[in-house]
């Protein structure tokens, strides 16, 4: 019995330590918190029934894939969000699908947690951000555009996608790309050059 309920426990384990040691600590969303816990819950209950059931591989593979498309409407997650998203609702399901490979079952969910803990490692490509930014002025030279942001946001401008140019309000919305630079003292430390004030952070 204890055998059955090892890849449960593990299941609760991973998602605890995911949400409460990686995902809040970095992003302090108390909301999202509930709705991880509630897609593993729920789909560690589902895979558990399935798996003790005679249902079929396709039946199960079939559940996953129509809960792997489900969208909030209600609000607007970040790509990062998502792959908490997605990595609750697998760890849900490695926990409540019976295998007899039960060391590759509890190997999977700690590589989840920890790919989720190396990816979204703040440390990870620090110097590189994106931001989507409403400009008071209207750029329709987009070398201009790229020098300006460049200037404003004391950074190397990698990539701009322009969203939309309203030249009657004198709007530009456009999708920014950049890199921090990185300035030695004179201690040989190294001290990143943050934007200027007012600027979102990812």
């Amino acid at each position: 019995m204890s055998h059955q309920f090892a890849p449960i426990v593990a299941n609760f384990v991973a998602i605890i330590i995911l949400i409460f040691a990686v995902y809040f600590p970095r992003h302090r969303r108390r909301d999202m918190i509930v709705a991880y816990l509630a897609i593993n819950t729920g789909v560690l209950a589902i895979a558990t029934v399935l798996s003790s059931v005679d249902a079929s591989v396709g039946l199960g593979v079939g559940l996953f894939g129509v809960l792997s498309i489900i969208r909030l409407r209600s609000d607007e997650l970040t790509q990062r969000e998502v792959s908490y998203y997605f990595a609750s609702l697998a760890l849900g399901l490695l926990g409540g699908t019976r295998v007899d490979a039960q060391l590759l079952q509890l190997t999977l969910m700690a590589i989840i947690v920890i790919a989720l803990w190396f990816g979204d490692n703040p440390r990870l490509l620090g110097r590189y951000h994106t931001r989507l930014m409403t400009l008071d002025r209207a750029f329709v030279d987009e070398d201009q555009l790229v020098a300006y942001l460049g200037a404003l946001l004391r950074a190397e401008i990698r990539q701009v996608a322009v969203h939309q140019i309203d030249l009657v309000n004198d709007t530009t919305r456009v999708e920014v790309r950049y890199e921090l630079p990185v300035v030695k003292t004179t201690n040989q430390d190294v001290v990143e050059v943050r934007p200027v004030a007012g600027t979102a952070w990812s």
